[in-house]
């Protein structure tokens, strides 16, 4: 039996991710995914799905919605006290939801990325093998007021879960583990010095694109031709600041690639707010 989602308010920035698409780098197509990629992970899991089923993506403001079938669910990510019919639940768990069920999410206090994870998934149409939401590629980037979202009911009985531990919310996390980027020995000493001691500002500039973090380092390099860069590139602007490329970022860019941030530090660094800092701990390939 289908159900329906129904979005009574959106939220702010809203949108349908899974794992991202892979294999479209060289069109010119962005991976895209979920922000923090073990918070999506585990919203899934918690429900008795595999990691890359679609879940639902906030950004700060949450939606306020309503299902019309019974079904399962789990909120991870973004630390908030989520209503259910007017009940307090609980974030990282399973949440049983009944035929009518109105789920509102309060008190966003830590985080910028939430996620609702569904049994069986968001059944929104496939392109270019993912789910996920990208401007210019699906028909739609974000969600609005209205919008009707596609799941499998869930009765009682369909599904066995085993028992799963809890994971710390990602944010709190102050250390950044990267690894030295392409243009890095490119860089006199000193910059390196500053990347590897300095602590560093997250700006107010950031998007699913990119974050830009604040800081006093002085770019001497010359500047250099597109090149291939990846979802935690961090470029060295010509103006010194560094820019942590993101989840929807280009496929190429054209500034020195002086750090890539690891698969958790992507995690952490997308639940950062402004303001708050950030060091990075550069680490060696061997």
């Amino acid at each position: 039996m289908s159900g329906m989602m129904h979005i009574r308010t959106a939220g702010m920035y809203t949108s349908i991710q899974d794992l991202g698409r892979f294999g479209y780098a060289r069109y010119g197509v962005p991976r895209s995914g979920a922000m923090d990629q073990a918070a999506a992970k585990w919203a899934n899991l918690l429900v008795g799905n595999t990691a890359t089923l679609a879940v639902l993506e906030w950004t700060m403001l949450p939606p306020v919605v309503q299902f019309s079938e019974p079904t399962m669910i789990a909120i991870t990510g973004a630390v908030c006290t989520p209503y259910l019919d007017g009940v307090l639940c609980a974030m990282n768990q399973r949440i049983r939801v009944q035929k009518g069920s109105v789920l509102r999410l309060k008190n966003v206090i830590k985080g910028v990325y939430g996620y609702i994870g569904i049994h069986g998934g968001f059944d929104v149409p496939m392109c270019l093998q993912s789910r996920s939401f990208y401007k210019g590629i699906t028909t739609t980037h974000v969600v609005s007021k209205g919008n009707q979202l596609p799941y499998t009911a869930y009765t009682e009985g369909q599904a066995a879960f085993a028992k799963l531990s809890s994971v710390c919310f990602s944010g709190d996390i102050a250390v950044l583990d990267c690894y030295q980027g392409i243009e890095y020995d490119l860089l006199p000493a000193a910059l390196q010095t500053q990347l590897k001691h300095d602590t560093f500002v997250i700006s107010d500039k950031r998007d699913r694109m990119a974050i830009q973090i604040e800081g006093e380092l002085r770019n001497t390099l010359p500047s250099m031709i597109s090149a291939p860069v990846l979802s935690g590139t961090v470029q060295l602007t010509p103006s010194g600041t560094l820019l942590v490329l993101m989840r929807d970022c280009q496929t190429t860019g054209g500034y020195p690639r002086v750090l890539q941030l690891s698969t958790q530090a992507m995690n952490v660094i997308a639940q950062k707010r402004t303001g708050m800092t950030i060091r990075f701990r550069i680490q060696t390939l061997v």
